[in-house]
């Protein structure tokens, strides 16, 4: 007996996330705050403060000014190594605080 309609599973994944967006949003979330601490350290986790994803915008509040610099300098950057990381494009901007 031959299956017409197969599907892998990645695909089965990926339709029922475009179908629940809320669900979808919070597992990029923390696949981000994920991939944050392992791109730039375990020494970026103590200055980080807080770092949440609303409307696909990354929002960092840092405690060190240093680190804050830095990181504005190589905003684009850093955008596109998360975005790399995550495997889609998903960040739209990185707004650094």
């Amino acid at each position: 007996m031959k299956r017409n309609n197969t599907q892998s599973i990645g695909e089965i994944l990926r339709d029922f996330f475009e179908d629940n967006t809320e669900l979808y949003e919070k597992i990029m979330e923390v696949r981000i705050s994920r991939i944050w601490s392992r791109l730039l350290g375990p020494m970026s986790n103590q200055y980080t403060r807080q770092l949440y994803v609303r409307d696909r915008i990354l929002y960092i509040y840092l405690n060190s000014a240093v680190l804050r610099s830095e990181l504005l300098l190589s905003k684009e950057h850093l955008k596109a190594s998360l975005n790399k990381e995550i495997g889609s494009a998903y960040l739209f901007d990185v707004v650094i605080r």
